[in-house]
């Protein structure tokens, strides 16, 4: 097992050269079953009293209990530790406890932990962070401004079984899915009209950028036809009740977002404290710093690109079709914004989170097998105007691809009226949790006021790229 796989399981940085040599020491007794370690491994986090004399994993465990005795360095006015959490049942120890490192750092000032939670790189996906005066690009993620959009089109709803042809030759036509894909001939738009120059990172990227506008990534991008319904008239939107057919995309800013997001954070893990080593996947830019404003104004770019990327995938796949849009719904769920929290100025991290302030609308999607809901957020200030960005997946994706093959669950998907043109095992529904229950946990935060119901689904096909180059938001 690696360092990557060793945090996914919960143990803090400190622990894990402990954690190496007692896997080597097992390997020595032919204790080296995966699984078989990775379960002891999980005990000895749980109680590492009960081992802390065992000649394999004693060592490990007296590191664990060392790490958890230590005192945190000192951070003035850090009510972060004591976050709110929905869906507590659902979410896992390893998700906690980086929920928990997270409100260890010195600019923490709040934190909440969405029902969908669970791990990612430094801040959990479904984390939500504030800090003072201070950016984390790993709490933003690597896919920054990652987003849904959802087209309301002026087509009949039975339309979409009756011309299902139709609709999926607009997908196959007009999309392109995967790591590095760019369209043959580049698309336009005016967000390359802005100034790409502002930092170094995002002027040498900016011809990737161009490659790429309008595509979609892999893993969990995708873009896909539906039914959407509304039971009550939506003011918002001018839209009387009834049924639409709707375009939903999700997708971020690709890899000129990536490159971002690992330049800024490798500038900020090199002038992290010593102390602080272990969060070093934590680690924060002073937003008065020419790094933090730098860091700062390429993430805005990467908004602004992102936007953009969904804006000539559904100009791209509508005008395909002939269709016209009556409304449209949109957010970010992988950004930083400045806000007003307890009466002072803070930087908001949602990482997988939909920003939720009140009568502010939002989306979020289940799988390629549940609905995807649109909500009115509830402005609740405990979750700091926040909510869940999705179901939360419930295994991995190396667990999902070696468990099952989307091949035999497309059939059973037709039969149930999607169709899923393209998409990897790991996407599978049963590798996420509940949508539905994900959404009553989170009654206080959201309102649903419209379900959408997937019926046509193309995602980034599974054999795309090779599985390190797996990306984790």
């Amino acid at each position: 097992m690696n360092h990557r796989q060793l945090r996914k399981l919960g143990i803090p940085d400190p622990c894990l050269q402990a954690a190496i040599e007692a896997i080597q020491v097992a390997a020595k007794k032919n204790r080296t079953h995966h699984k078989q370690i990775k379960s002891l491994f999980q005990r000895v986090l749980a109680a590492p009293e009960s081992y802390a004399d065992d000649d394999t994993f004693g060592p490990f465990a007296q590191a664990v209990i060392a790490h958890r005795d230590a005192p945190v360095p000192e951070a003035a006015d850090m009510p972060a530790s004591h976050y709110s959490t929905w869906g507590a049942d659902q979410i896992d120890r390893a998700t906690r406890l980086q929920m928990d490192q997270a409100c260890q750092l010195p600019v923490a000032r709040g934190a909440a932990l969405m029902a969908d939670a669970h791990v990612g790189y430094g801040l959990p996906i479904g984390g939500v962070l504030a800090c003072e005066n201070a950016v984390i690009p790993y709490a933003v993620g690597v896919d920054i401004a990652c987003r849904m959009k959802m087209s309301v089109l002026d087509l009949s709803p039975d339309t979409i079984s009756s011309r299902a042809g139709r609709y999926q030759d607009a997908l196959e036509s007009e999309t392109r899915f995967g790591v590095g894909v760019g369209h043959e001939r580049p698309q336009s738009h005016p967000v390359l009209d802005e100034d790409w120059s502002i930092t170094r990172i995002t002027r040498e990227h900016k011809g990737r950028a161009w490659k790429q506008l309008g595509t979609s990534g892999s893993g969990n991008h995708f873009v896909e036809f539906g039914l959407l319904t509304f039971e009550q008239r939506q003011a918002q939107l001018d839209l009387e009740p009834g049924q639409y057919v709707a375009l939903l995309s999700h997708s971020g800013s690709r890899g000129v977002g990536a490159a971002v997001c690992n330049t800024y954070s490798s500038m900020a893990q090199a002038q992290l404290p010593r102390e602080w080593a272990a969060h070093s996947r934590l680690a924060w830019l002073e937003l008065g710093s020419d790094a933090g404003q730098a860091y700062w104004q390429a993430m805005q770019l990467m908004g602004r690109y992102a936007a953009a990327n969904h804006e000539v995938i559904h100009r791209l796949v509508t005008r395909h079709l002939g269709a016209h849009v009556v409304a449209t719904i949109e957010n970010h769920h992988n950004f930083a914004w400045k806000e007003i929290h307890h009466g002072r100025e803070v930087i908001v991290h949602r990482k997988g989170a939909t920003p939720a302030g009140q009568d502010e609308l939002g989306i979020i999607p289940g799988s390629m097998a549940t609905p995807a809901y649109v909500v009115r957020g509830k402005g609740n200030e405990a979750s700091l105007k926040s909510a869940a960005h999705g179901a939360g997946r419930r295994m991995s994706r190396r667990q999902a691809n070696d468990r099952y093959r989307i091949q035999a669950v497309q059939g059973d998907l037709k039969a149930k009226g999607v169709t899923v043109l393209s998409a990897g095992s790991d996407e599978v529904p049963a590798a996420y949790k509940d949508i539905d229950t994900v959404m009553s946990e989170q009654q206080d935060l959201v309102e649903v006021i419209g379900r959408f119901d997937p019926r046509i689904v193309k995602m980034c096909p599974g054999n795309s790229h090779p599985r390190k180059r797996r990306r984790v938001k």
